[in-house]
């Protein structure tokens, strides 16, 4: 029994060592941590807004526990970089432990100081770390750029408590804003175009929103949107990290009411918010041929959580236009209207968490119970395609001759299992499985020289609508084949 106890005596001393070495702290000079990378890059940061947080961790190969006996920021309090160790926010943090073959996160933002230069800044500083006589370090950089800032004046509070803020582009009416490609403009809540104000977007301005903001074109206001090939008006989130590149939701939409026939968007880049484009009647009685017209052409909408173009009763003229890859319908059309589409692309293949059930193009003449007159609906030379079996979804109410729809589809491709009998509404159309693209993931909804589905429409109608835009998205470098046409946003030559 004594034999025992002493083996088991000398067993537990045995293990109390160990143990005790094992949670020593390591002092030798050759013990260092290791880091999870040795520099963290933070993208374009506007000024005054801040970045989403990036981390590193603080790895200790080590069996034993080690002290990092201080971490700070190299610029201390003036650095405009923030950092988190162990839960707390600060600039210097001392005698920080690290168990053997264990880790701590560090999470790191920037802010970056308003400045009155348009140019990107370069904002850079370093941690540095103290280990055990060893000095080592991770460098931090971010990219700045100072921009106009549209914030909120005021608010509109709906009858269910809440409120919608908002500002609008100038305080006086009957006025003109336009907007030169010097700085982006970075939009918190809503910014309106009143009635009577006009806001004239120059080639290549960058248009920023952050969560729930938008751009409303009120009753009586107008927008003329005036980009170029090459040098197109980009909408987005406000976010520029590479988290948010392709994240839908980020904004909630630009919104067009009636009020004026000059409504133009041409060349422009919308994509990552809400819904798309908004254009509505906001008067009680529907009236169609209210003034209220948008022309929207040569212009990409794309990735949005809900609708890339949702529109009521209003009148929109599209041409070389691709709205692709949203959550619902990249086309919605509810109580009746005025539409023309010429050398559209609507392709929807969406592949974010939420699977699409809605088709690609809904068009309806009543929501709600209320009933109004589709006055025409035409689509000549377009593309609707998608993942889903039928990508056209016609919800049409007949019950009265006064509210008899007559849309037509004139020398479209159709992913589609309606029937295409009805010559009235589909003239001279193909059908079939969906097409070739060459990146629809990346919204590159081009057509590659083998996909013949799309080629050689020579009906006289198809011909007529191909002159109206001669040439393609991609502008005079790509013109049109006139005689065999090609349908949808792209020519395939």
């Amino acid at each position: 029994m004594k034999i025992l106890i002493k083996i088991v005596f000398s067993a537990f001393l045995m293990l109390s060592f160990f143990a005790c070495k094992k949670d020593k702290i390591i002092t030798d000079s050759g013990a260092k941590v290791r880091f999870s990378q040795d520099s963290v890059l933070f993208d374009t940061v506007f000024t005054t807004i801040g970045s989403s947080t990036r981390n590193i961790r603080m790895i200790n190969n080590n069996k034993q526990r080690i002290k990092i006996s201080n971490i700070q920021l190299q610029s201390g309090s003036l650095s405009q970089f923030i950092i988190n160790v162990d839960g707390q926010k600060g600039t210097s943090f001392a005698d920080i432990e690290i168990a053997g073959n264990d880790s701590v996160y560090i999470f790191i933002q920037v802010n970056v100081n308003p400045t009155a230069s348009g140019s990107p800044l370069i904002i850079s500083d370093k941690i540095i770390f103290n280990v055990n006589g060893n000095t080592q370090s991770v460098a931090l950089e971010a990219w700045g750029q100072d921009a106009y800032y549209h914030r909120p004046t005021d608010a509109i509070k709906f009858s269910d408590g809440t409120y919608l803020p908002y500002s609008t582009i100038s305080a006086a009416t009957n006025t003109t804003i336009t907007w030169i490609n010097d700085k982006p403009h970075v939009i918190y809540g809503y910014l309106v175009v009143d009635s009577t104000q006009k806001l004239i977007i120059n080639a290549g301005v960058r248009v920023y929103f952050n969560y729930k903001a938008g751009l409303w074109v009120y009753r009586f206001g107008e927008i003329q949107v005036k980009g170029q090939k090459g040098n197109e008006v980009s909408f987005q989130g406000a976010r520029r990290e590479k988290d948010y590149a392709d994240e839908p939701g980020q904004w909630d939409r630009i919104w067009i009411n009636e009020g004026s026939n000059n409504n133009q968007i041409d060349y422009a880049i919308i994509k990552n918010g809400y819904i798309g484009l908004q254009t509505e009647i906001l008067s009680n009685t529907i009236t169609i041929g209210t003034p209220g017209r948008l022309k929207l052409t040569n212009t990409k909408i794309q990735n949005m959580s809900l609708w890339g173009l949702y529109s009521l009763a209003y009148q929109v003229y599209g041409a070389n236009n691709v709205i692709s890859n949203c959550q619902d319908n990249s086309v919605n059309l509810q109580l009746g209207g005025i539409y023309t589409f010429i050398h559209c692309t609507f392709s929807n293949f969406w592949e974010k968490d939420k699977a699409r059930v809605k088709a690609t193009v809904n068009i309806s003449n009543y929501i709600q119970g209320l009933v109004s007159v589709l006055d025409s609906c035409y689509f000549g030379n377009c593309i609707i395609d998608g993942k889903l079996s039928n990508e056209l979804n016609l919800d049409l109410n007949y019950s009265s001759a006064g509210n008899l729809p007559k849309p037509i589809f004139s020398n479209c491709w159709l992913k589609t299992t309606n029937s295409v009998a009805t010559s009235t509404t589909y003239i001279n159309v193909r059908t079939g499985s969906s097409l070739n693209y060459k990146n629809k993931a990346s919204y590159d909804f081009s057509l590659p020289l083998s996909e013949t589905q799309v080629k050689g429409y020579t009906s006289t109608q198809a011909q007529i609508d191909a002159l109206k835009f001669p040439n393609d998205i991609n502008g005079p470098t790509s013109p049109r084949n006139t005689s065999s046409v090609t349908v949808g946003a792209y020519e395939v030559n």
